[in-house]
């Protein structure tokens, strides 16, 4: 932590802070994420939001392109042939376009300056609290903006053949904001106590930890609930004109899908700084990043550490085109970072190579195509271990370690408005992510920090997203897995906390080897926004989960309602 903290501090001294005006980030889970993707593919032309494809997003730029988005087809700009042009392909909003729009703006009301005056709330509290609509507490002045927040998810649910019942209380702060145009900072804070469907009070034990938080207690002395805490925060600052730094506790997503076989933010937060460089039609990131090893907790101890560093380069090629360029490298030292990855140009492969290969080197490749101003197409290549005579000669081989994605989204589908459809298929060989090390897999806190599935699977996702009036939403997703796990003690490649020393032969590996595991987990969602950000929601959810080998579990059902203010929704969606 102690060398994170000193390269934040270097690049200050190097780069002192300019006037350029700095920003905070989108929360995961925000509604706005998907009102986003809808603008991009609309637009479909060369835009920064055709950047994306690294989450989460920077509240500035992204109203810059919804501003720019909304000049367009109001026809603000018509004396520029380029605007003719654009308004010409862009179709009419809806009813529930508008209000997303117009939402979009007012939650990032430091920057929404288009719709200001509509955000004032009528009825403020005590003429203090709920001024604007979307804020419980809200400061701008000239040298500071300040909005605060409470957090709030009440759930109730019940599961067949599970006589408890199942509940999440999440109670909780978040506060945003900027100084002087020239610091952002961001900080949330959660107490929660939960018991959810029996499959994942399953993984929690499987895992030693709460999928998404990490630590946690029983609730009451009960073995199937459980007591968490979860704290995020971040300070940004810009350090050039177009360099923009980030260090914080939290989470960050590569990818434009539902999964990243990249890196996610399914697990456990952890440690990073971020140097993000945007200009032209490039856009390249670099993360450096501490993590927990797999360990078992016994009593108070200070936990040992593992590294990361990772970077991305993406380019818009095309006016429809973005394609990535993506390399990270896991390794474990005695705490302290390995000084020669933090070159933020070098190839990691290199630096891995220099130090005697004792590290876990991974790279890829993505893509993002908008097309028809409906469609938007993506996928990534992620290479663990790639050798091609292996490939040609010998496909089965356990050091054919790779994983690919591919999905599509299609939104306003069949000329139906706000009906967006999105498919998606993740296929990942037996043993990538792994490392004969098992410091050095590609984890953090017990828990994948891609994929949650590991490796040795394959993964089909269909998502209907449908928002016939302004205030509600309906959600519906699919998801169909098979996936190969060991037997008898017998390493098949698909425990990524495994060494892959363990395995029993070198060839013969396909996707699904093993005790064969299937899954079909689908999710029904209804909400109504109340107001902004207070979400009224009710959900039913199957899971059928099986294996060729060993006792068969009954399908689980469950029927859940409740109320949502802040806070992303909790998902069980493994």
């Amino acid at each position: 932590m102690q060398t994170i903290i000193r390269l934040i501090i270097f690049f200050v001294v190097l780069f002192p802070f300019c006037s350029v005006a700095q920003s905070t980030y989108l929360n995961q889970g925000a509604k706005d994420f998907h009102v986003i993707d809808r603008l991009e593919i609309r637009l479909k032309n060369n835009t920064d939001l055709n950047f994306s494809t690294l989450k989460s997003y920077n509240r500035k730029h992204v109203i810059q392109e919804a501003s720019f988005i909304d000049s367009v087809r109001l026809g603000l700009k018509d004396s520029i042939t380029e605007y003719k042009q654009l308004k010409n392909k862009i179709r009419p909003f809806s009813a529930a376009d508008e209000y997303n729009l117009q939402s979009l703006f007012m939650n990032n009301a430091e920057w929404g300056s288009l719709y200001r005056q509509s955000f004032t709330s009528k009825y403020p509290l005590l003429k203090t609290f709920y001024t604007s609509k979307s804020n419980f507490f809200e400061l701008n002045s000239k040298d500071l903006f300040l909005a605060v927040n409470p957090v709030l998810q009440l759930q109730f649910g019940k599961e067949s053949d599970n006589e408890k019942r199942l509940y999440l209380n999440t109670r909780g702060i978040t506060v945003r904001g900027r100084i002087g145009g020239r610091i952002g900072f961001s900080s949330t804070i959660m107490e929660n106590q939960e018991r959810g469907p029996s499959f994942y009070q399953e993984k929690v034990t499987t895992l030693r930890a709460v999928p998404g938080v990490g630590f946690y207690k029983l609730f009451k002395k009960d073995a199937s609930a459980y007591d968490y805490f979860d704290g995020r925060g971040y300070l940004t600052f810009n350090a050039a004109r177009f360099i923009d730094f980030q260090f914080g506790y939290d989470k960050n997503f590569i990818g434009n899908g539902y999964r990243s076989l990249f890196l996610s933010d399914w697990g456990n937060s952890y440690l990073f700084a971020k140097i993000n460089t945007r200009i032209w039609k490039l856009n390249y990131q670099n993360l450096f990043m501490e993590y927990m090893p797999t360990y078992t907790k016994n009593g108070d101890s200070l936990l040992k550490r593992k590294y990361s560093a990772m970077h991305h380069l993406s380019m818009n090629v095309t006016k429809w085109l973005n394609i990535g360029l993506f390399e990270g490298v896991m390794f474990g030292r005695k705490d302290h970072f390995d000084f020669q990855y933090l070159n933020p140009i070098i190839f990691y492969r290199h630096v891995e190579g220099t130090v005697g290969s004792p590290d876990n080197a991974v790279a890829g490749i993505d893509f993002k195509a908008n097309v028809m101003h409906r469609f938007q197409f993506y996928g990534q290549l992620l290479m663990d271990e790639f050798i091609l005579s292996k490939i040609k000669n010998s496909p089965t081989n356990w050091v054919n370690k790779f994983g690919f994605q591919l999905g599509g989204k299609y939104i306003d589908a069949f000329g139906v408005k706000n009906l967006d459809l999105q498919i998606e298929m993740n296929r990942v060989r037996p043993f990538t992510y792994s490392h004969y090390d098992t410091v050095n897999n590609m984890t953090h806190y017990n828990q994948p920090l891609a994929h949650p599935l590991g490796a040795n699977f394959q993964e089909l996702i269909g998502i209907v997203r449908y928002q016939p009036f302004p205030k509600w939403n309906i959600y519906a997703r699919a998801i169909y897995y098979y996936q190969g796990l060991d037997t008898a003690n017998t390493n098949f490649g698909g425990n990524i906390f495994r060494p892959y020393t363990t395995r029993h032969m070198e060839d013969g590996y396909k996707v699904g080897s093993g005790n064969r595991a299937t899954c079909l987990n689908g999710v029904l969602h209804v909400s109504y926004e109340f107001r902004q950000n207070l979400f009224f929601e009710t959900g039913l959810q199957y899971r059928n989960f099986q294996l060729a080998v060993g006792n068969q579990r009954p399908a689980s059902t469950t029927f859940w309602a409740g109320v949502r203010l802040n806070v992303f929704r909790r998902e069980y969606d493994f």
